[in-house]
């Protein structure tokens, strides 16, 4: 057998990940876009994701998300992530990961690299994308709205700042003092212009944003009241599980991925619940990207990611790519020791 055709296994830090993906936000939102498009094509494969669940700890879960990706990618893997929230009581960040990429050939692993940068940047990218894609036609947000101030907060922020966006006014709630403290103060260091207001009230920041971003880690939804959204708003829904379905279907919705979506007692899995269809989801964000849905000015428009397997891919083969190129990559040699089937 020609064992050059497995290649040398590579394990990547979250420090190499860093580096490569810093000021990078443009040209990360455009693999995004391309992997979304590839996924709206039927040219990605992305099963279900996987809960690993704990009943001493409900809160806390692993998650699997296993993904295949055409294209110009051609690459497999799988992200394996943890949420721990009782982790920022101690000092550390809720999520953990790791992604492993498979070579599209032989399905050998090549590489292993820190994923929780990786996996806050897919889903930073994927809401500045969705947030462009989402306000054309509408007038683009000029008052934006962080619900929840953690690190996806800032990242989405980041990306938002990296790809063109500027705010008249940014405001900010959290249930913890100390996290609104920290992310504006994180905003003043960015050198943002716009004001800035922590807000006391959920109702006090949605209404006066034209964009609210939820970021939280809820497991119910708690926003109840739709006067709140009289307004029109875009909302970007990342933490899947802040409004109740009412708010769901007097929404214009769009998702990342309609199956993917519609479980584990999202918000909009709620709303499917209770009407027994999907007849309220508009499209995917696929669709409005290929032109394919238009989105209604005189409601409000929520968009709901599940957070799909092959966007991990596309970001983790782009470092990858680019660690190998800068010659910096850390082989593990002799990790694959069988290589010869009779010895």
């Amino acid at each position: 057998m020609n064992t050059s055709i497995v290649r040398p296994f590579a394990v990547i830090s979250g420090a190499q990940v860093q580096h490569v993906l810093l000021g990078c936000e443009k040209q990360i939102v455009e693999l995004v876009e391309a992997a979304y498009r590839l996924h709206g094509a039927g040219e990605t494969v992305n099963p279900p994701s996987y809960f690993l669940r704990f009943p001493d700890r409900p809160a806390s879960r692993i998650i699997a998300l296993p993904a295949s990706l055409g294209g110009t990618f051609q690459v497999a893997g799988l992200k394996w992530i943890s949420s721990f929230p009782g982790n920022v009581e101690l000092g550390v960040p809720r999520a953990s990961a790791v992604l492993i990429l498979n070579d599209h050939d032989t399905g050998y692993p090549f590489a292993c690299l820190e994923s929780s940068i990786i996996s806050a940047t897919r889903t930073a990218a994927s809401a500045a994308l969705a947030a462009d894609w989402l306000s054309r036609g509408r007038g683009r947000p000029t008052r934006v709205g962080f619900f929840g101030a953690g690190l996806i907060a800032r990242y989405i922020h980041t990306y938002l700042s990296g790809t063109g966006w500027s705010f008249d006014e940014i405001g900010i709630h959290d249930l913890s003092a100390d996290s609104a403290c920290g992310f504006r103060g994180y905003l003043e260091r960015s050198g943002t212009t716009g004001r800035i207001t922590v807000c006391e009230s959920p109702d006090q920041l949605i209404r006066s944003s034209d964009l609210v971003v939820f970021a939280t880690v809820v497991a119910q939804p708690h926003v109840r009241d739709l006067s709140w959204f009289a307004h029109n708003p875009l909302v970007l829904h990342v933490s899947l599980r802040d409004l109740t379905p009412p708010i769901v279907l007097a929404s214009t919705n769009i998702v990342d991925d309609v199956d993917h979506c519609l479980k584990a007692d999202t918000s909009p899995h709620l709303a499917e619940q209770l009407t027994g269809n999907r007849d309220f989801l508009h499209g995917t964000l696929a669709d409005v990207i290929a032109g394919q849905v238009t989105v209604d000015e005189g409601r409000p428009v929520v968009f709901s990611p599940f957070g799909l397997g092959v966007l991990d891919l596309a970001v983790g083969k782009y470092v990858y790519d680019e660690v190998a190129r800068s010659s910096q990559l850390h082989v593990v040699d002799d990790f694959f020791h069988e290589l010869r089937r009779y010895g």
